[in-house]
């Protein structure tokens, strides 16, 4: 007699959570949207407002326009610091351009430049633990450059050197992964046993969460699908914990249509999740694609709540537009100081 086939490998999908938004890009992606509605297009934004292309897309055909250097805005135009933040040059800029500004900087990326003008004033050499190039880190180092230097992972550890090792203080860029910022701080701890830590982790909540529920499912998936642009340093964050975590295999993608089906070839168990900021539409859209694939069967992978929201820049509560004009017209400048966020 001959024996049954086995049944068929169930296919499922691990579905990450928290995932996707947090709390500083909503508040950004909202500040561009209701300064289109409150003041008209255009209005400028430099560099991207958070990295994900679907974003900048669609609030391009809003009439939000995207430009990498300040000059480009023209005089009396209203202009947008993205969430990752700029350092003191870029509002100097704006303010010789007439231009006026809304600041969409993350409340927890205004909390490491405060850390940085704090211990400047102090007199410490800050180690800033980040990638030098990426706009987070650029901003940072604007606040006290004669004082910070960038450290962009363990190996980079040997090559520092400080003035005095009794005051040397450590930040990090907010979206890093936490094993290997940890990782960094103890090979800077070993080299100088002084090091002084910030008042509170500097990797915001979003990133630690969405790296945690990662791992938890990382070891239970033979494949893991993230959903987010090439540049999101969060998100390719995601696929190195995903990979360390025992996947697989990770691949980074923005859109469902982007999924190689030759990914799937002995995949049973497919885990999902999003950078800080994706929009759950495109998770949604992996998610119809998957299941027309058979993966249908979704379970959550919960590791956290978050309730955090951030109050939008308080610059929308002006009118932009009359400012702008005043400053053309020489009659003075904004009415308060747009060089902080709200938090």
């Amino acid at each position: 007699m001959t024996a049954p086939a086995p049944a068929p490998a169930s296919r499922r999908v691990l579905l990450a959570a928290p995932r996707g938004y947090c709390a500083g890009v909503d508040r950004a992606v909202i500040a561009v949207e209701k300064a289109l509605e409150q003041y008209g297009a255009p209005v400028y934004v430099r560099h991207e407002i958070v990295h994900n292309k679907y974003v900048v897309q669609t609030l391009e055909k809003k009439g939000a326009i995207f430009v990498e250097r300040t000059e480009e805005v023209p005089e009396g135009s209203i202009v947008m610091f993205s969430a990752h933040g700029v350092a003191p040059v870029v509002h100097e800029e704006a303010a010789r351009g007439k231009l006026a500004t809304i600041d969409a900087t993350c409340p927890l990326v205004t909390k490491v430049h405060k850390e940085a003008i704090r211990y400047a004033n102090e007199d410490f050499d800050i180690l800033l633990i980040g990638h030098e190039g990426h706009e987070e880190v650029i901003g940072t180092s604007g606040e006290a450059p004669d004082h910070i230097t960038i450290v962009d992972g363990p190996h980079d550890v040997e090559k520092v050197t400080v003035r005095d090792e009794s005051k040397v203080v450590w930040l990090s860029q907010t979206t890093l992964s936490v094993d290997e910022t940890m990782e960094t701080v103890d090979a800077l701890k070993t080299k100088f046993p002084l090091l002084v830590s910030p008042p509170s982790d500097d990797i915001c909540y979003a990133t630690s969460n969405r790296q945690a529920a990662v791992k938890q499912m990382g070891a239970d998936s033979d494949l893991v699908i993230v959903v987010g642009s090439k540049n999101s340093s969060n998100s390719i964050r995601l696929v190195e914990v995903a990979l360390d975590a025992g996947a697989g295999a990770a691949y980074l993608v923005d859109f469902a249509s982007e999924i190689d089906e030759a990914w799937l070839e002995g995949v049973t168990t497919v885990g999902l999740t999003s950078g800080a900021s994706v929009p759950e539409v495109l998770v949604e859209e992996v998610l119809e694609w998957l299941a027309q694939r058979g993966y249908g069967d979704v379970e959550i992978v919960k590791t956290a709540e978050e309730s955090i929201v951030f109050s939008l820049p308080k610059e929308l509560r002006r009118d932009l537009r009359a400012e702008a004009a005043e400053l053309i017209a020489g009659r003075g400048g904004a009415a308060e100081d747009t060089n902080t966020a709200d938090e």
